[in-house]
């Protein structure tokens, strides 16, 4: 089973929850994500949670690349 300490991925207020409720928070409650590129997120992809974040095809398209990068 995979882990992550959330502590450092989650601001102060987020770490204790679980994570359906951090998946439902907004993107702002990952540490370095700020209200406001929180909100052009939300107005450039329709990114409102951590799930929307999560499900962007765009990321997945960029770790894609990524790994087939790594992976030479």
């Amino acid at each position: 089973m995979a882990s992550i300490d959330l502590d450092k991925v989650l601001d102060k207020a987020w770490a204790d929850k679980s994570v359906p409720e951090v998946l439902a928070a907004p993107v702002s409650a990952l540490k370095g994500v700020s209200d406001r590129q929180a909100g052009l997120l939300k107005e450039a992809f329709g990114v409102v949670t951590v799930a929307d974040l999560a499900a962007l095809k765009y990321v997945g398209w960029a770790q894609a690349l990524a790994a087939l990068d790594s992976a030479k």
